[in-house]
């Protein structure tokens, strides 16, 4: 839909503007979208999402700033490390589950809810791409058998353009765990024979871990009443970040300065065996032997029979003020994939490096590379219009024309289309 840019606020923090391209600044129909995926976002806010830091949606060129937030998208992350064992499964579908429930709670139902629209932050998931979320109080959609989202995490709700409500997002919550384990739930193919094999096929839980197995088909059940809710989900998966104990599994336990000279270790927890003295048992080394407060001394250097003077008064304790480290963005921003844009008031087409994607007002279908045979296209209607069509590898053939108004702007379209179908459409 546009360019995201890395930059920096005026006061040094790091964003990501997304741009939207001029041919579709023009279409008021986007615009509308846009204006919606602005307040969507704002309103779920923080954890959950890419906090919004500015943004435009009636400028020449729509614009929206959020945080920056480091880390690969789940997609990318099963792709190079492989699928999830049980343990980060049960944390992700938890974090999702609560993601969820922010978002409901919002009046919002996410429709597109993917492995390529969750980045996986050092602080956990966030789920981004709010551009086809709509409130609840108004999800039926326009058209018979148009659906919002993308084939594979699509609710059979969707698929059949029934009325949608928070289940759908739950239905892809389900399919999201399946693919971070390694699978596919309705297995590969055209866009449409994944939405068939969501309403009518039971789907595939092979490469889900037998404990999941039931918590993940019910997500994915074809009946929205028949799936747990968000609050259900993290009841379930709340107990898997936890060891087999019941206690939290504790992380390294860190070094918290209190004072002057007075070092003190965080207890891994309340009671722990040998755990270190509480900020109120510290005691102060002598001014003669007073160390810098970055030092940390060995555990053994206070015998614990030690008692001080009488007239010895401790520093009254001042409590550690937590710090947030956000890891720093990357020392050179990623190079922006090349992507064709063109759209009018009815039709658009977005040709990047996931594939092409027609659009017909608030509808959307997706095609990946690997799906797509060949790409024809040409100039119709002297010249003034740009037809596109899109041929799949099972034989069926989707085509689009734009109005360009003018046939040098029509030429122009064509140049920057034949430049991206180079880089990408496989010989």
């Amino acid at each position: 839909m546009g360019t995201v840019y890395l930059a920096r606020s005026r006061g040094g923090r790091a964003v990501a503007v997304k741009v939207a391209r001029p041919e579709l600044a023009a279409d008021p129909s986007f615009r509308a979208r846009f204006r919606a995926e602005v307040a969507a976002a704002r309103q779920v806010g923080g954890f959950h999402t890419a906090q919004v830091v500015d943004a435009d949606p009636d400028a020449e060129a729509p614009w929206l700033a959020t945080a920056y937030i480091p880390g690969p998208t789940l997609a990318a992350l099963v792709t190079a490390e492989g699928p999830m064992d049980e343990g980060r499964l049960r944390s992700l579908g938890a974090a999702l589950a609560e993601a969820l429930e922010a978002i409901h709670a919002c009046g919002l139902v996410h429709r597109d809810l993917k492995p390529g629209n969750i980045v996986m932050a050092p602080d956990g998931p966030r789920v981004l791409d709010f551009g086809i979320a709509r409130a609840l109080e108004s999800t039926r959609l326009t058209a018979t058998g148009s659906a919002f989202g993308t084939p594979g995490y699509l609710a059979p709700e969707q698929a059949l353009g029934e009325e949608v409500t928070g289940a759908a997002d739950v239905f892809a919550l389900g399919a999201v765990l399946v693919a971070a384990a390694g699978g596919r739930p309705f297995g590969d193919g055209t866009p449409m024979g994944l939405m068939y094999r969501a309403v009518h096929e039971d789907p595939d839980l092979a490469s889900v871990p037998e404990s999941l197995r039931g918590l993940v088909g019910r997500c994915l059940a074809k009946d929205p009443a028949e799936r747990p809710t968000p609050e259900e989900i993290l009841d379930v998966l709340g107990e898997g970040v936890r060891d087999p104990a019941g206690t939290v599994t504790p992380g390294p336990t860190p070094t918290v300065v209190v004072g002057p000279g007075v070092v003190v270790r965080a207890p891994e927890a309340p009671g722990t065996p040998g755990a270190p003295p509480s900020p109120q048992d510290a005691v102060p080394p002598s001014p003669r032997d007073a160390v810098p407060s970055s030092y940390v001394p060995p555990q053994d250097a206070v015998p614990s029979s030690y008692v001080a003077p009488q007239d010895s008064v401790p520093p009254t304790p001042v409590p550690p003020t937590p710090t947030l480290f956000v890891p720093p963005p990357p020392a050179v921003p990623p190079q922006p994939v090349p992507e064709f844009v063109a759209a009018d008031h009815v039709y658009g087409i977005v040709v990047d490096g996931a594939g092409i994607c027609l659009q017909l007002l608030d509808d959307e279908a997706e095609f990946t590379w690997p799906e797509i045979g060949a790409v024809r296209y040409g100039r119709t209607r002297r010249g003034r219009w740009l037809r596109i069509t899109v041929a799949l590898y099972d034989g069926t053939d989707y085509t689009c024309e734009i109005d360009g108004r003018r046939a040098a702007r029509v030429d122009e379209w064509v140049q920057e289309l034949e430049r991206v179908l180079v880089r990408f459409l496989p010989a």
